[in-house]
């Protein structure tokens, strides 16, 4: 082999080295930044049920609590449209922001059903998810159609559920909460496998000087967020099937 040619390979593997390693910092830190919107969640949450006072305003001032909500949900789709336009700073504050106003509305959950079944959910709703997202990170099949379908059950979720608003059926709420897990569950599977390219796309645009690419620390943020996001909705999904509630 040529100099020339050990020169090319020495550089490549290096390239490839370089690239892997990027790949795996970019998808660490995103599952960093989730791991700390539940932590913010799961103080904030702890921090209201503790206090008398503050519960007392979530629980019976409804301005407060729907307040709490509109705002979890311009927050996101502000985020959302904005996103070329944010500093990492900027989607960072958004997003434990959010994590802790869920926290608020999150509390709620330690009054309707029992810490013990609350505990149980949750190790099984972690243990889903993480099975879930390491199948969307290694599995080479691709998951795109799979985005596309549970997208649209969000939507027909969301439109069922407000109708049973109205209806107050036990039987499609049941349905609901067992399409939830279905539906989050594929969207787990599809943004692991979208995290991943996204990562691959960070780690060459850094390696070309890719310009916006360079940022990587947004483009985490926000993976984070739709993680953060498919797990919560998955252990409510799951806490309203075999959650037992309070007497």
């Amino acid at each position: 082999m040529s100099r020339s040619n050990e020169f090319i390979l020495r550089e490549s593997q290096r390239d490839s080295a370089s690239v892997q390693l990027a790949v795996s910092q970019f998808i660490s830190k995103t599952y960093g930044w989730m791991f700390v919107g539940l932590l913010v969640t799961g103080f904030v949450s702890a921090w209201v049920v503790s206090s008398p006072s503050v519960l007392q305003q979530v629980l019976e001032n409804r301005s407060v609590f729907y307040g709490v909500l509109i705002a979890e949900v311009l927050l996101v789709m502000g985020m959302s449209a904005l996103f070329s336009r944010l500093s990492s700073f900027a989607a960072m504050l958004g997003f434990l922001t959010y994590s802790a106003l869920n926290g608020v509305t999150f509390s709620l959950i330690f009054l309707i059903y029992t810490m013990s079944s609350i505990s149980q959910v949750f190790l099984i709703a972690a243990g889903m998810f993480g099975g879930l997202a390491l199948f969307g990170s290694v599995t080479r099949k691709d998951l795109t159609g799979m985005g596309a379908f549970v997208g649209m059950g969000i939507w027909g979720m969301i439109l069922v559920g407000l109708v049973n608003l109205w209806v107050q059926s036990e039987a499609l709420s049941f349905g609901v909460s067992a399409a939830g897990v279905l539906i989050f569950s594929g969207l787990t599977a599809y943004d692991a496998q979208r995290i991943r390219s996204l990562a691959y796309q960070y780690a060459h645009g850094g390696a070309n000087g890719g310009g916006d690419l360079l940022d990587g620390r947004k483009g985490a943020i926000f993976g984070a967020l739709s993680l953060y996001l498919n797990f919560i909705n998955l252990f409510l999904s799951l806490l309203r099937l075999f959650g037992n509630r309070r007497s």
